[in-house]
């Protein structure tokens, strides 16, 4: 909170008196603004008059019956259970100032109460107790009532209170909002006797209130995990039915790729739906399995309600093909299974594993140029196979019998970087090898030369290595003689170099000369579909090279794989594979034997990482929910701080690299790096 903002939420205990001078006018009839009264306070006790509050109230009405408050707190049970702990941590702090922190539901009805027990009878003498309601329509003025009509933490400190009886009061409020939607949930109050009074105790109710949102996020994520697992198969199948996963909120959260085809059919809405079928919202009441109503197009019997443990995970509603008939809602729902896992190759490069529609259109375009001598420039992130493309256009070419050589430019120093890649005399610096060394660019001569990492090479070595191929000749350091070469040239980055070129850290002539042809190599989350088959291949190469008996996934494991973001691509599988293989001796592999650091680097949130063949509602930052922009927020926040340095965010925010890579795509940020880096700021 900052300037005027802050100055309206906290109270002025010196200007007390002054407050009960205003009040007392007030209730005489004089309803003219005073200096010593917050606008929110003025604005509050118009509220509180025109609804006919009774400013002699002493009390807030009596609390509701523990039946009734039972069911209450089964009805925000969420919200009460991320509160438990977070209110008990504050309890012995509380004890040593005299105050209690209350905990309402979004119409302020106390739910739960922790803290100073000495102050047990001022609490019970004003009703402040778990079903008593504290709303602004019923209490007057205060923080739990007000917080909620104004939607921000608030104090509300003695005379500012708009009924006499509460007036001995001092509190602070802030209100919990739902991370998914940002309605609020609940508020959470921390109020004493006036002498207790704290402007610190409104910093403490908003951080209460970030620790509880962040808890309903991080449950509401694990049953989005537990729903999507249940619905994976029915998603990825090839049916030509139309699938969309409704949350047990009643939100649409996800759909294949034939709903969109099928909009204009269902004669939806425009002020329902607006043919955004993820702007589509079912009632769904809470204890129901499914909604009391429906739209007029959506058949009851197309939805089947989704339940684990007992638990209400949500629904999946599945439209019948126009060419086929109508599904029965009691359709079964199976898990991916082992037997989806089969090897198939790209007819292209033969060592290429997969058969999506985007590496198949890569793979061809390589097979297409590898003949010619252009360079090649690949393009994609880490761990997409890079290198596997560099040694498909090596075998492909006329140099296929000469040498393959690979240095990647990012791993090294720049000193031994200039050593690897030009080679150097004897005696040119101390420690130099007797004889000298050959460079990879010598040593690449008659065949390819592929070179990692482009993007990483040091700016003053650029010109150097543009000499060496306009020339086509090399000098050793420490040698005036040039050296003729010709090899095929193949670089790789996960970088834009043209935007690169713009801020002043790569050559754009350099850049010019690499890309004569450029090749996008797919991420592995854009061809989800070809998980099964790298598995498969994987499972059988390792099986044998390590000399182990046959092993099977079990259906969670599959289901998992498919699921999972692979922000280290093909690599990052391959290794996962590996890993398990070799640290487990049963005939199945479970969950149990995926290695700790998967489920850290999976998606953060199913409302964050969504396939792109499918709809979703988050198509742009405009469309982001109150967690992912939280989440954009946080990024743009440390790349100010580190004035765009990416190593230096991805280490602060605790993500890879390649991750960090990922959500500056999704959140449309990578200009906004740019820009950072050619202003310094």
């Amino acid at each position: 909170m900052r300037g005027t903002a802050a100055r309206q939420s906290f109270s002025a205990p010196e200007k007390d008196a002054d407050i009960l001078a205003s009040w007392e006018r007030f209730m005489s009839g004089d309803v003219s603004a005073t200096p010593a009264l917050r606008d929110l306070v003025d604005q509050s006790w118009r509220r509180c008059q025109s609804a006919d509050i009774d400013h002699r109230r002493e009390q807030a009405p009596p609390p509701i019956q523990h039946d009734a408050l039972h069911a209450l707190r089964d009805e925000c049970a969420e919200l009460v259970e991320a509160s438990v702990p977070v209110m008990a941590s504050a309890r012995d702090f509380l004890c040593e100032t005299s105050t209690v922190m209350v905990l309402t539901n979004a119409k302020g009805t106390v739910l739960s109460l922790e803290g100073d027990r000495s102050l047990r009878g001022a609490t019970e003498n004003v009703h402040l107790m778990p079903g008593a309601n504290w709303s602004e329509f019923t209490c007057g003025t205060n923080a739990i009532g007000t917080a909620i009509e104004i939607g921000e933490p608030v104090q509300i400190h003695s005379n500012e209170h708009y009924c006499s009886g509460i007036k001995r009061w001092s509190c602070s409020a802030s209100v919990i909002r739902n991370p998914c939607n940002g309605t609020i949930l609940g508020v959470i109050d921390v109020s004493g006797l006036s002498q207790s009074y704290s402007r610190h105790s409104l910093a403490l109710v908003v951080a209460t209130a970030g620790r509880i949102e962040a808890r309903i996020a991080q449950m509401e994520m694990d049953i989005r995990y537990r729903l999507l697992e249940h619905c994976m198969d029915r998603l990825s199948s090839s049916s030509a039915d139309g699938v969309i996963v409704f949350d047990r909120h009643g939100r649409a959260i996800k759909a294949n790729a034939r709903v969109p085809a099928m909009i204009p059919d269902l004669s939806l809405s425009h002020a329902s739906a607006g043919n955004d079928l993820f702007s589509l919202t079912l009632d769904w009441k809470w204890g129901k399995d499914l909604p009391d109503q429906l739209p007029p197009w959506l058949k009851r019997e197309w939805l089947t309600p989704l339940s684990a443990d007992g638990e209400r995970l949500g629904a999946i509603l599945t439209i019948p093909s126009p060419h086929k008939p109508s599904a029965s809602r009691s359709s079964a729902i199976q898990p991916a299974t082992a037997s989806h896992l089969r090897k198939a190759e790209s007819p292209i490069l033969p060592k290429l594993i997969g058969t999506s529609p985007a590496l198949l259109q890569a793979a061809g375009r390589a097979r297409q140029i590898a003949p010619s001598p252009v360079p090649v420039l690949l393009l994609g992130e880490t761990g997409v196979g890079k290198e596997v493309f560099a040694h498909g256009l090596h075998e492909a070419s006329s140099v296929k019998n000469g040498p393959f050589v690979a240095l990647n430019c990012g791993g090294l120093s720049r000193d031994l970087l200039t050593s690897e890649l030009f080679g150097y005399a004897e005696g040119s610096f101390t420690g130099a090898r007797r004889g000298g060394m050959m460079g990879k660019i010598e040593a690449a001569n008659g065949g390819t030369l592929f070179l990692d990492e482009i993007g990483e090479l040091p700016l003053d070595l650029q010109p150097l290595f543009l000499r060496v191929l306009e020339e086509r000749e090399v000098c050793r350091i420490g040698e005036t003689r040039p050296r003729k070469v010709n090899f095929r040239l193949v670089a790789a980055t996960n970088r834009d170099l043209r935007m690169e070129a713009q801020a002043g850290r790569f050559r754009l002539d350099l850049y010019y000369r690499l890309s004569v042809v450029s090749i996008s190599i797919p991420a592995l989350r854009d061809r989800a579909e070809d998980i099964p088959l790298l598995v498969d291949h994987f499972m059988t190469l390792f099986t044998h090279h390590y000399g182990l008996t046959p092993r099977r996934l079990s259906n969670d494991v599959v289901d998992l794989l498919l699921r999972h973001e692979w922000p280290g691509n093909v690599r990052e599988l391959r290794n996962v594979i590996e890993g398990m293989l070799l640290t487990t001796t049963g005939e199945t592999l479970t969950t149990a034997d995926l290695p700790p650091d998967f489920f850290a680097l999976s998606v953060s949130s199913p409302l964050m990482a969504e396939p792109a063949d499918t709809v979703t509602a988050l198509v742009s930052p405009s469309g982001l929910t109150p967690i992912e922009a939280a989440e954009r927020e946080a990024i743009v926040r440390m790349l100010r701080e580190h004035k765009g340095n990416l190593a230096a965010v991805a280490r602060e925010l605790g993500i890879a690299k390649s991750t960090l890579y990922v959500k500056l795509n999704r959140f449309q940020l990578k200009t906004v790096v740019e820009d950072m880096r050619i202003s310094g700021a």
